[in-house]
């Protein structure tokens, strides 16, 4: 599959906290970590679990760097 998002950070999730319409998914990427909600439905459709070798994708008008 192609996509046009060139931030991608390969990580590996770590914990998965399912609510009754979205979830939360923590994904360590180096010393780092990604926090990402998505739908309750998409975390249950990618069968996302603890240790998922996993690729967080950044597309956004507004990323920041700080210094």
């Amino acid at each position: 599959m192609q996509i046009s998002v060139r931030n991608k950070l390969a990580g590996t999730v770590k914990e998965v906290k399912l609510g009754a319409v979205m979830a939360e998914v923590i994904v360590q990427v180096g010393d780092n970590q990604v926090i990402s909600a998505i739908t309750k439905d998409a975390a249950e459709d990618l069968a996302l679990k603890a240790g998922d070798k996993v690729t967080v994708l950044v597309k956004s008008t507004s990323v920041m760097i700080q210094k």
